[in-house]
């Protein structure tokens, strides 16, 4: 046979899950998209077309909505977790799961006080409008022994208005830039961060108070970072994040340069202070780079952050 298969997975991708949990008259919502990869002894199934070791995608989706009842949806991490233990423990051929989730974030709508002329307006606990930040993510690796769980966010979009300069760098005659003492430094994260769960021996993070921490960390580091070139205020957001979490060993971060020119007003007469820019979409720089804990070596795919 001239050729042979490599690498090979199979599953269904986006199944869009909605869990409402119901306590009472305060509802609770969990909004997933949930991608499943399976792979194994899957050669037959390429060469000769013969399903015997294969479990339908379809079953794979069915899996996935019967889990949220079955289960619950505690967090992504959790329930990414339950659906790749069962896939790999369930079914011989499969040796390898790998979950991936995106998770649609809700908050409360806030409604009117007691004395509303609504008759128990304050009462309401089912009304929600979708948080537009960031949308979290997970990915859940499982081949029967060791279990990988590197999660994240992307789109969360920050700037600082002041306090980043960007002067000193390699000039050559193609360069036109210039410097600059006080400018906006703005980028749109996306970041994955590695822990060190990875069996079933070792005690389980709490997924939920883990992402709100590397939130806060994150977002704390951004501000108070001094920035002299967006490289450096990668770093101390991801030192920030080993520093203060001692469940993850690694984070990748891809941020691109979310570039604010100055506006020339000069032709209508005016001075433009630091107050009018230009918000330039594309083409923009893109830093990329991994921080770890000392010691660990790197994991993370470097493509997985422009997922």
């Amino acid at each position: 046979m001239p050729t042979i298969l490599g690498q090979n997975q199979y599953g269904k991708a986006e199944n869009r899950v909605v869990k409402i949990t119901r306590d009472g008259a305060t509802h609770h919502i969990k909004d997933l998209n949930v991608s499943v990869a399976l792979s194994g002894d899957m050669e037959e199934v390429h060469y000769s077309g013969s399903n015997a070791n294969v479990l339908p995608t379809d079953t794979t989706k069915n899996t996935v909505f019967a889990f949220a009842k079955e289960h619950g949806i505690e967090s992504a991490e959790q329930f990414g977790i339950h659906l790749a233990r069962h896939f790999v423990t369930s079914q011989e051929p499969i040796k390898t799961a790998r979950i991936r989730i995106e998770e649609y974030a809700w908050e409360r709508i806030e409604t009117s006080d007691a004395n509303s002329k609504f008759i128990g307006a304050d009462e309401v606990k089912h009304s929600f409008v979708k948080k537009g930040q960031e949308t979290r993510v997970t990915q859940i690796t499982y081949d029967g022994e060791t279990w990988e769980v590197v999660s994240g966010l992307k789109d969360l979009t920050v700037m600082n208005s002041t306090n980043s300069e960007f002067w000193g760098y390699v000039k050559d005659k193609y360069t036109t830039l210039q410097e600059a003492y006080d400018r906006i430094l703005a980028t749109s994260v996306s970041a994955r961060w590695r822990f060190n769960w990875t069996d079933d021996e070792q005690k389980m993070p709490n997924w939920e108070k883990s992402y709100e921490q590397v939130k806060k960390h994150m977002l704390q580091a951004f501000a108070e970072t001094y920035s002299l070139s967006l490289q450096q205020t990668l770093y101390q957001m991801g030192s920030r994040i080993i520093n203060n979490r001692g469940e993850i060993d690694e984070v990748r971060f891809s941020l691109p340069n979310k570039h604010h020119f100055l506006v020339d007003l000069e032709p209508f007469g005016l001075k433009n202070d630091n107050e009018v820019y230009f918000a330039a979409d594309r083409p923009y720089g893109l830093i990329e780079a991994t921080v770890l804990r000392d010691g660990c070596e790197p994991k993370i795919p470097v493509d997985l952050t422009n997922l």
